[in-house]
């Protein structure tokens, strides 16, 4: 239920019950990663733990500020920040580039884990441009399927055509940047996102079925190749991508090496049993337990019970957003809802299906529980558009500090 805020004369669009879920979201995390101190082998657990209160801060900041202005402000702003990240796009793949063929790589932008998917900025920390990124694509592609919806009231198959095409271009560019960090995990989010999002614009289904054609294609081309010619494969995906392909269908073969995360994973979350080991549990290492494997360390420590609450909680979230979405009449309102519920969604799946065994490792984090400052952020612009977007406020603004007119002095 949304409200109008009134402070100090500055009016803010508050959603009650996606502020609430928000604020049990921010304290999920923070216990899950106070729970994860014992489990995490690189770093301290109460700096990770004090980073993630700030960023939590800073997305409910950066979020009553963006509700304090119309989307219609916001949304100027967004060709300009597609502008921005993909430059910054750019000169992450430079640096990777450079770090391939020389080991070194460029200012401000280091290669962690094999990827150089990170800007680190002197005196702010670091943040990661494609998280962001997804973000614009939906306000973009949402908007580009509306224009095409009023333009082409009864659309033709070249309209649709032309449509598939415009949010190719816009789309495209910024997935190949991406890939070649190399980011899989973030580009199949993006493409799952859009996929949707075509999905509900209406498009003729005979083009979502030649791009879901496409896309089954290729998986069935890279499976065979990668079961029958691994070494011409090779040549074109990295050996740190192939590992992860064969850990996940060899997991036993590969236990003390490329599958060590997915065969703790699974022990942690079979052995916990109902209750778990208890707070801040150690029985069984979890590498990455404050960010990919941060389900597995509260499975490990709360059993059954604890992994059935943090299901339960996603799907508040979710199916909240949803009724949102339901409830909007205008167009775009409704893609962009259902563009961030699509991205919240599949992120949600892969992280817990990645952890069981059912999807391969890609880094995709849970998310608004693991650990990480750029994920939050870019949630908390798109929830702030978000509220700026929900049903109409009710009449009573609730006012707080509002500044009363001065009365008149007497004559």
């Amino acid at each position: 239920m949304k409200r109008t805020v009134v402070f100090r004369n500055n009016t803010f669009q508050v959603d009650v019950g996606l502020l609430v879920i928000l604020l049990i979201l921010m304290f999920t995390s923070c216990f899950a990663l106070y729970n994860a101190f014992n489990l995490i082998s690189e770093g301290s657990g109460p700096t990770y733990l004090f980073r993630q209160i700030l960023w939590y801060i800073i997305g409910f900041t950066v979020m009553f500020l963006l509700t304090s202005m119309s989307n219609e402000v916001i949304f100027k702003y967004v060709k300009k920040a597609y502008t921005i990240l993909m430059y910054c796009l750019l000169y992450l793949l430079g640096s990777s580039i450079l770090n391939r063929v020389t080991g070194h790589t460029l200012p401000f932008a280091p290669s962690i884990n094999g990827a150089v998917s990170w800007l680190s900025i002197p005196l702010l920390g670091s943040f990661q441009p494609s998280e962001f990124m997804k973000i614009v694509l939906i306000v973009l592609v949402s908007k580009a399927i509306r224009d095409h919806q009023d333009a082409h009231p009864h659309p033709s198959g070249a309209d649709d055509l032309q449509l598939l095409l415009k949010i190719l271009r816009i789309t495209l560019p910024s997935l190949i940047l991406i890939f070649l960090q190399p980011d899989t995990g973030v580009c199949i989010i993006i493409v799952f996102t859009i996929l949707v999002l075509l999905i509900c614009s209406g498009i003729r289904k005979q083009y979502i079925v030649v791009l879901l054609s496409v896309i089954v294609a290729a998986v069935v081309l890279f499976f065979y190749l990668f079961l029958f010619h691994e070494d011409f494969i090779a040549q074109f995906i990295s050996a740190y991508r192939l590992q992860r392909i064969e850990a996940w269908l060899n997991p036993d073969e590969y236990i003390l090496g490329s599958s060590n995360q997915l065969y703790t994973a699974l022990l942690s979350l079979g052995s916990a049993g109902l209750t778990g080991y208890g707070l801040q549990a150690n029985v069984i290492a979890i590498p990455e337990a404050h960010t990919d494997f941060i389900f597995a360390a509260i499975g490990q420590c709360f059993g059954l019970i604890g992994t059935t609450a943090i299901v339960l909680l996603c799907m508040g979230l979710d199916l909240y957003l949803c009724m949102m979405a339901y409830r909007m009449k205008d167009r775009m309102d409704r893609f962009i809802v259902i563009g961030v519920v699509a991205m919240l969604f599949y992120q949600q799946i892969q992280n817990l299906g990645m952890i069981v065994g059912i999807f391969p490792i890609t880094g995709i984090t849970l998310p608004l529980i693991s650990y990480g400052g750029s994920s939050i952020l870019s949630y908390f612009i798109s929830f702030a558009i978000i509220m700026n977007l929900s049903p109409e406020s009710h009449k009573k603004a609730i006012r707080i500090l509002a500044d009363r007119p001065k009365k008149a002095k007497k004559a």
